[in-house]
């Protein structure tokens, strides 16, 4: 069996960012990937400002002690164009607004007191107390967001704080996806003897859409290889990555394998891992050429096995990382915590273990009680997945790899 790390290899090494892109409304920009620099055409602020409500003044005119009590020359709210500040005065000044010329420093208004028109200073500021200076935040020309950069909201303020409007980034990455099992039945439909709900249609679509894909859902195909086929050519035509839950095994009734094989090409490959053991990668042929896909001539696929768990777990590790590759991403990798076991598990297993746990109150992890690949309640329990290496028990206390759901759902 391959090793985790081998399988990801393995890979994302096949991966390679699409070449189409598009310029969409940084409104509009969420999760897609730059596929330019943002380059900022202004300095961020444009201007010095106040970063507190009080008082602009020259510190040079609080030189001796004798005369702490200056006349308020001007008013200046945030958006507005101060005059320059007459020396031996002080301007009224809110948090935001523009230090006007003269001016060196800002006082607090908690440090002062006002009567009429006049304020006493009650404090010796240091040249340039309580301004931000312009371009304090970002210099013009500079690269504030490199290409490959996926976009979060606050990477949207940012692109909107230098004004721009729009912003260059490579077209959705397209998914088809489908599931195989006529023992597969949908939420609201009766549920014959021997069937079951299908859950991985719900998560494995969530999952895609989480991560802003363009995605076709040809719903459950019959477990039949002529449907299979069809199902595969049409799939193969418009899109970067065909994803299946199921069917990939040897048994009669599983046609994904001997569909996708004369179709296009396939590998099977067992992971060393718990759970998601069998996963398949290949690639389907297309009929036409495709001008804005990864390949000319065929369709990633990768099968995912059937287990509520498995399919999750290896979405996440594998299929997560290879999507994200192909729009365009430069971090694809989970970043991982080092938290402490507040648990004991005695049983080691000769496979890379992924196991659904929880942060605790106290900043330990508790382990979820039935780590079945069947149990589903695990992956909305926990928070996250221990990473355990092949053969490892685990003590109460020991430090162990913990991989967040908010490092791997995004």
């Amino acid at each position: 069996m391959l090793s985790t790390a081998e399988a990801l290899a393995t890979l994302l090494s096949a991966a390679s960012p699409i070449t189409g892109t598009e310029s969409i409304p940084t409104l509009e920009a969420l999760n897609r990937v730059l596929s330019a620099d943002v380059i900022s055409p202004l300095d961020v602020p444009p201007m010095n400002t106040s970063s507190m409500d009080g008082y602009a003044i020259r510190t040079e005119d609080l030189a001796t002690d004798s005369n702490r009590r200056l006349p308020i020359s001007q008013r200046i709210p945030a958006g507005h164009a101060p005059e320059a500040l007459k020396p031996g005065t002080a301007a009224r000044i809110f948090t935001g607004a523009t230090v006007p010329p003269g001016a060196d420093a800002i006082v607090m208004q908690e440090q002062t007191e006002t009567s009429d028109n006049e304020v006493t200073i009650l404090h010796s500021p240091a040249p340039g107390e309580w301004i931000t200076a312009q371009g304090a935040d970002i210099r013009s020309g500079s690269i504030i967001l490199p290409a490959g950069t996926r976009l979060t909201p606050q990477a949207l303020g940012l692109a909107a704080s230098v004004g721009c409007a729009e912003l260059q980034v490579r077209r959705r990455v397209k998914v088809a996806v489908f599931f195989t099992g006529d023992e597969l039945t949908m939420p609201g439909e009766p549920l014959k003897p021997g069937a079951i709900y299908n859950s991985n249609r719900f998560t494995l679509r969530g999952l895609l859409e989480n991560l802003g894909c363009d995605v076709t859902d040809y719903g459950i195909v019959p477990d039949k290889l002529d449907a299979t086929r069809a199902t595969l050519r049409e799939a193969a035509q418009a899109h970067d990555l065909i994803l299946t839950c199921g069917g990939v095994s040897v048994g009669e009734e599983d046609h994904v394998k001997p569909a996708v094989e004369a179709e296009g090409r396939l590998s099977m490959w067992q992971i060393a891992m718990k759970p998601g053991k069998p996963l398949a990668f290949g690639a389907v042929r297309r009929a036409a050429q495709q001008t804005d896909a990864v390949s000319s001539d065929e369709t990633f696929f990768i099968g995912l096995p059937g287990n509520p768990v498995s399919s999750f777990a290896t979405f996440l590790l594998f299929v997560r990382p290879f999507i994200l590759l192909l729009a365009g991403a430069q971090t694809v990798a989970p970043r991982a915590l080092s938290l402490r076991a507040d648990f004991t598990q005695k049983k080691a297993d000769r496979r890379n273990e992924f196991l659904r746990a929880r942060i605790n109150a106290a900043g330990g992890l508790d382990l979820f009680p039935n780590q079945s690949s069947a149990v589903l309640t695990s992956t909305v329990w926990g928070d996250g997945l221990i990473d355990n290496p092949p053969n490892h028990a685990i003590s109460v206390g020991e430090t162990v790899r913990f991989i967040p759901f908010s490092e791997l759902l995004n």
